[in-house]
């Protein structure tokens, strides 16, 4: 599919990395925080890119945009992350055109969810086309895109059971917890950022383990007050963070530093300790692995917890696609639609051009000439015409390049650029 909007020497590509190839490590360094998402966007518009977006997950780092060549996108990721081309080439994929369209909607579907039905990334897709649209770098195929998107997103949760049951990241944390820490409910949890992932896991930990013993630190104080008020939690300052890890039986990591928070130095404990991570890029240096009592669990590892829920979600992914395909169709149908309409309008003209000349040429030939009726039956005609020829081009059997161009090789007519 050749892209119709902007020019036909662009192409719509999908470039990034996942949890598919990429490990936490290589995730960690492709990361973009708000500041680095920014740059790109503002280093995008310098180069001349007219229309991207960019997502940057725990699981995955994308960017969806208009570019002559992939390498074009691939060069703003690592221009502004700590990875670098030949680091990207060992783990990343480059989808075009149709197959970057396919890759687009099964992300926004959950059904490339590293945790199967995990619609958070939707929210990120939704938030990145904003922030991509505030700066003028979104063209309507993108926009009509992610729209689609989301409608098919909305469709499969409402109509599947692909997100039947409490199954995400922040829930696998918390089942992991129950499953291993006895006595849950009289533990001392410690929750360490209050970013989304830490947000949901907070609510998924006062709801499952009946706990009351839950301490949040973040950086910021008011985010974790807001969030500790809907639940009566406890708030402690970020330079208190030393004094409280000794009392905990539980820690949660959900922070979003580009560096470790949390080493052998700044950890003291004498008793067991179960540390979750569920940051990117790892937030708990590996050091801290090698300490006695201390078990390190990251994000990767949770998210390979498979139980009865999950087992169900696949027996729903068959519906999920036909919603996706369904989806898909309609906005392939608009794009073919967008992709021949200059076509159309300017069959429209040449008609129009030849119709004006024969009504001239009978308006001096016949004396009571009913020039009024004339022109009305001239523009039924030319209407029909028209709309045989955009019925044609609008089948699925049509190949729609070759009857583009021998429609204006007939008529001789020359659409404005596509």
């Amino acid at each position: 599919m050749e892209n119709n909007n902007v020019s036909r020497h662009l192409y719509f590509y999908a470039v990034g990395l996942s949890y598919r190839k990429a490990d936490a490590a290589i995730r960690g360094k492709f990361s973009l925080g708000n500041t680095a998402k920014t740059s790109l966007l503002q280093q995008a518009k310098q180069e001349g890119i007219e229309s991207l977006i960019v997502i940057s997950t725990c699981n995955r780092t994308e960017i969806y945009g208009y570019a002559e060549h992939p390498f074009q996108l691939i060069k703003l990721l690592c221009d502004n992350s700590q990875g670098t081309v030949e680091e990207f080439q060992r783990v990343a994929f480059v989808y075009k055109n149709t197959e970057a369209i396919n890759h687009v909607f099964r992300v926004g579907s959950g059904l490339d969810s590293q945790i199967l039905g995990d619609f958070e990334i939707i929210s990120q897709i939704k938030t990145s086309f904003n922030e991509s649209k505030n700066l003028g770098l979104t063209n309507a195929f993108i926009e009509r895109l992610v729209n689609c998107v989301i409608q098919a997103s909305k469709r499969i949760k409402n109509e599947t059971e692909l997100s039947s049951g409490a199954t995400s990241v922040s829930f696998a944390s918390v089942q992991y917890i129950m499953n291993n820490v006895p006595d849950i409910q009289n533990k001392n949890i410690l929750l360490f950022g209050t970013g989304k992932i830490g947000r949901n896991t907070c609510e998924n930990l006062v709801k499952h383990t009946k706990n009351d013993h839950i301490t949040l630190i973040n950086r910021t104080r008011e985010k974790a007050e807001q969030i500790a008020g809907k639940f009566n939690l406890i708030v402690k300052d970020y330079d208190l963070l030393p004094l409280e890890l000794p009392n905990a039986d539980v820690l949660v990591v959900a922070t979003g530093a580009p560096v470790p928070t949390i080493d052998k130095d700044i950890l003291t404990t004498n008793k067991p300790l179960l540390i979750l991570d569920l940051s990117i890029p790892k937030n708990v240096h590996d050091d801290v692995k090698d300490m006695e009592g201390v078990t390190v669990v990251h994000l990767d590892d949770l998210s390979k917890i498979t139980d009865v829920t999950l087992e169900n979600r696949k027996k729903h992914v068959p519906a999920a696609e036909a919603i996706i395909e369904a989806v898909k169709g309609e906005f392939n149908e608009w794009t073919n639609a967008r992709k021949f309409a200059p076509t159309i309008n300017a069959l429209k003209e040449k008609l129009n051009a030849i119709k004006d000349t024969e009504l001239n040429f009978q308006r001096k030939k016949i004396s009571n000439f009913d020039e009024e009726q004339a022109e009305i039956i001239s523009k039924r005609i030319i209407h029909k015409i028209t709309t045989h020829f955009a019925n044609h081009l609008k089948d699925r059997d049509t190949i729609l390049d070759e009857s583009i161009e021998w429609i204006e090789k007939v008529f001789q007519i020359e659409a404005p650029s596509k």
